[in-house]
């Protein structure tokens, strides 16, 4: 079977277009990540995979554990994927999606790991510094790391920015090895 970033990649551009066009980015993107959490658990693969339920018996059971309410054509959407058996593929769909969302909506998460807790004013202004270079809205997340000894390692989608004193030491340890 194909990695399930490639077989959800349709599935996520066509529920975000249609989320976008309905002007409904927000509920879409809620279910779309309550289902893609249910579906990651081990118990409910198992369920979703047999062959003795039927695509509309996976739907249903899928939104009863889920316990959420979705419209028809959400549900429909779930009906598409369980007709292509790609029920399983829900927790890319929904980091696919949201990732399209933010591209949308032009904003971009950003995870900053540090050697000690930032204050406040220190998020305040890296989040403004990477606004103005990024162009973008900046939500940032912080994580705290002892070992980095010092400085920051930034993640911003597929872009890492390794500011640490690990890192450098790194680079240092492997230039000296070249």
């Amino acid at each position: 079977m194909a990695e399930t970033s490639t077989v959800a990649r349709p599935y996520a551009k066509a529920a975000f277009e249609y989320a976008r066009d309905h002007q409904a980015l927000t509920t879409w993107s809620e279910w779309l990540n309550v289902l893609g959490q249910v579906v990651a658990h081990s118990e409910l693969k198992k369920v979703l995979s047999s062959p003795k339920l039927t695509d509309a018996r996976k739907v249903e059971l899928l939104i009863e554990v889920a316990d959420i309410k979705l419209d028809d054509d959400a549900r429909r959407f779930l009906e598409t994927l369980a007709s292509q058996d790609r029920l399983a593929a829900l927790t890319s769909v929904a980091a696919q999606f949201e990732a399209l969302r933010a591209d949308h909506e032009q904003r971009v998460d950003v995870t900053v790991v540090s050697a000690y807790a930032l204050e406040d004013k220190q998020q305040k202004k890296l989040a403004s510094a990477l606004k103005k270079r990024l162009n973008r809205e900046i939500s940032i997340t912080t994580q705290v790391d002892p070992a980095l000894l010092g400085g920051v390692i930034l993640r911003a989608g597929d872009t890492v920015i390794d500011g640490s004193v690990r890192g450098r030491l790194n680079r240092l340890r492997e230039s000296l090895y070249a």
